[in-house]
């Protein structure tokens, strides 16, 4: 890799993306000799080690040189096997040499070797004696010996032993035991969202504080992040805490203040959630006591398992006087009663199917999470299952018709530890009320499909709503979700983001051009009739003809659309077959992510320049690919409301002269903050734009 033909070349050994074990460099060498002898903590026999090399630059970052996957399924017990791997570059067909590896697995301790030593002397089961037959739950070592072998372009011989604890399920006993291990002992999840502090208490000599929060209910603690020089702190941070039938359910919250030496008390406060209702999220406001301010957090207790509850199908009947009363309640004649209660939801969970198998015996612990912008409900946890059967019902208040219900499956991993299993995305305004339907599930960028075999889960949901009051709540401000994943910098992301707008811009670019050629003349009989239509519109011009010519644009796109003989009036998404695009993105990230020593540091400040100006070319995409799915229909709701808003507005610019409109609205903009100074400032037709999805959006959800 370097200019004399050699290389400094070192090894990372990864399980899972997570770095175990990395070598010496060896310098200016292709042969390279390490003679190194160490021990790492395997998890998961069925999950390979991942072998990277690269080249050391100082100053700069290293080269990658190539990799390979060593599966830990195919090694014998006790038997030291010989592996050749050849090292490539992902994507690529070129030979980058190979890497020679001894591997032998052992258990981790003696209690175990006995075992495996009682187990390999039975003929019958030594032939079978590989992690491939091993119980659910491992723990391995790994130990490396290196040494040479002079084999021409062979980089590096590594001797790896990996010492591997194994519980062999012999007997139903143990299987009893096993599953009384992973058994789900608490009652209900607590799921809280620490969001922020008001008021707090200065308790550092410049009048601030380095306030963090901490939690307790029963045994379980949790500690948020010090958020520092802050008097009104924002967290933001979600965690989870489990309910014991034996236990207290009052939540303990206290306050501090990180310091050197001693942190100081700030207040506390107690909540009880024998108190609050199941299966919903509450907005909580908790001044505190012994102290100053008040904290503000979303709770949900959810997850219930007691099977009397009122979320669990088996037991639900319906009930025709509440759902008639329902109807009433957002009956068009009853709009003005309550402008903020926009609609209801019902989401019945039945099961799912084709799990991926996330735990060493070949299954997962499923449970399910359903979210609808800050409200957050979860089912049990159905253990040792890749078909689970949750046969859960859970109800939303719907602030707004144009949000999303996310539905994810997760796998319950040791200490609560949560994986994920797959995800579907499924706008309200998609909803077809009562129907029973199997949706594929996807990765977490929701481009593709999820792990396992064809995973899918199946629901029933039923949204009842009001059109004028969400008519009304759409051309308000749309509610913040306080939990989203932080939007770092990426290349990929970057270039999307850079295409997308150059689309938008070549819209423009080509208008102009098929304007300038109407004044070149490039074709008599075009440039006659926009020369007429020129001098017509510039004669007989009114405002109210603004909103007609763009009333005339939706025109285009239904009658556009009718003529395929069906209205393109759905949600766009790709293939179901398409693959899944992660994978793929990961490799390239995790080369980006390599180490980059000091460069990295200098570099710090150019990339949150950079961050910006990716999200300012994303949010100015967005906008422009909102504009475009208004018109064409994409999601019909919004475009008739749009349509009814131009109307409107063709109406009132054809009775009122605009010199009198521009008057009241330069008032009213003035007058906004003596009236009613509490109020956001908006803008009704961004507000429309934001409920409108852009292209990226039409990827990530389901019909």
């Amino acid at each position: 890799r370097s200019v004399s033909g050699t290389s400094d070349p070192y090894v990372k050994f990864k399980v899972g993306g997570r770095l175990l074990y990395k070598s010496k460099t060896i310098y200016r060498e292709l042969n390279p000799i390490w003679d190194e002898n160490f021990t790492l903590a395997i998890e998961d026999p069925f999950m390979p080690v991942h072998i990277k090399v690269f080249d050391y630059d100082w100053g700069l970052q290293d080269d990658f040189m190539g990799s390979a996957y060593l599966d830990l399924t195919k090694l014998d017990l006790g038997i030291s096997s010989d592996v050749t791997l050849i090292l490539r570059d992902p994507g690529k067909s070129e030979y980058l040499g190979q890497i020679l590896l001894t591997a032998t697995l052992w258990p981790r301790t003696q209690e175990d070797k006995d075992l495996v030593s009682v187990l390999c002397a039975e003929e019958e089961e030594l032939a079978d004696l590989t992690p491939a037959s091993v119980a659910s739950h491992a723990y391995a070592y790994l130990c490396l010996d290196w040494r040479q072998v002079p084999t021409g372009d062979v980089l590096n011989e590594v001797n790896v032993v990996i010492f591997v604890l194994q519980y062999f399920q012999r007997n139903t006993k143990l299987c009893d035991v096993n599953r009384r291990l992973k058994s789900q002992i608490w009652s209900s999840v607590v799921t809280i969202v620490l969001v922020e502090g008001k008021n707090l208490l200065p308790m550092d000599i410049d009048g601030f504080s380095d306030p963090y929060a901490k939690f307790r209910l029963g045994n379980e603690k949790y500690k948020s992040k010090v958020t520092y020089k802050s008097l009104n702190p924002s967290w933001l941070e979600q965690f989870d805490l489990h309910l014991y039938d034996d236990q207290s359910q009052e939540l303990e919250v206290t306050i501090w203040d990180k310091d050197r030496s001693k942190d100081d008390f700030m207040g506390r406060c107690t909540i009880d959630l024998s108190c609050l209702e199941r299966e919903k999220t509450h907005r909580i406001w908790q001044d505190l006591e012994e102290g100053a301010g008040s904290i503000f957090l979303l709770l949900t207790i959810s997850g219930t398992t007691a099977s009397e509850t009122i979320s669990d199908l088996t037991t639900y009947e319906e009930n025709p006087r509440e759902r008639e009363t329902l109807q009433n309640r957002y009956a068009f004649l009853r709009t003005l009663q309550n402008l903020r209660d926009v609609g209801h939801l019902t989401v019945k969970v039945f099961r799912a199917q084709g799990l991926a198998a996330a735990d060493l015996g070949g299954k997962s612990d499923p449970f399910c999470v359903l979210e609808l912008v800050n409200a957050r409900l979860q089912t049990q946890t159905e253990y040792k299952t890749l078909t689970p059967s949750w046969q859960k019902i859970f109800t939303f208040n719907v602030k707004d018709i144009n949000s999303v219900l996310e539905v994810t499956v997760y796998d319950e991993d040791r200490d609560h530890k949560v994986e994920f299993l797959g995800k579907v995305a499924i706008p309200l305004l998609r909803i077809r009320n009562g129907e029973k339907k199997w949706y594929s599930l996807k990765d977490k960028k929701l481009h593709g499909r999820a792990k396992g075999s064809c995973p899918q889960i199946l629901l029933e949901m039923t949204v009842l709503w009001n059109p004028i009051r969400a008519s009304i709540r759409t051309l308000n401000p749309k509610e913040d979700k306080y939990m989203q994943t932080e939007v770092k910098f990426k290349r990929q992301v970057f270039v999307r983001n850079v295409m997308r707008l150059k689309a938008i811009i070549m819209f423009f670019i080509e208008l102009g051009k098929f304007i300038q050629s109407c004044f070149e003349w490039e074709s008599t009989p075009r440039s006659i009739v926009a020369l007429v239509t020129f001098i017509v519109l510039c004669y007989y011009f009114e405002p109210y003809m603004i909103p007609i010519v763009m009333l005339l644009i939706f025109l285009k796109y239904y009658v556009v659309s009718m003529s395929y003989s069906s209205v393109r009036s759905g949600w766009t998404i790709h293939d179901e077959e398409e693959e899944p695009l992660g994978d793929e993105d990961d490799d390239e990230e995790d080369k980006d992510k390599e180490e980059k020593k000091s460069l990295k540091e200098r570099l710090q400040a150019i990339q949150e320049v950079t961050q910006s100006v990716q999200n300012s070319i994303g949010f100015i995409a967005s906008l422009g690919e909102s504009i475009k799915n208004t018109f064409n229909f994409t999601v019909p709701y919004l475009s008739t409301l749009a349509i009814l808003m131009l109307i409107a507005g063709a109406v009132v610019l054809y009775l009122v002269s605009v010199r009198y409109l521009i008057m009241a609205w330069g008032v009213n903009k003035f007058a906004r903050k003596l009236i009613r100074p509490h109020t956001v400032p908006n803008n009704e037709i961004l507000d429309l734009l934001s409920r409108v999805p852009d292209d990226e959006d039409l990827v990530c959800v389901n019909l």
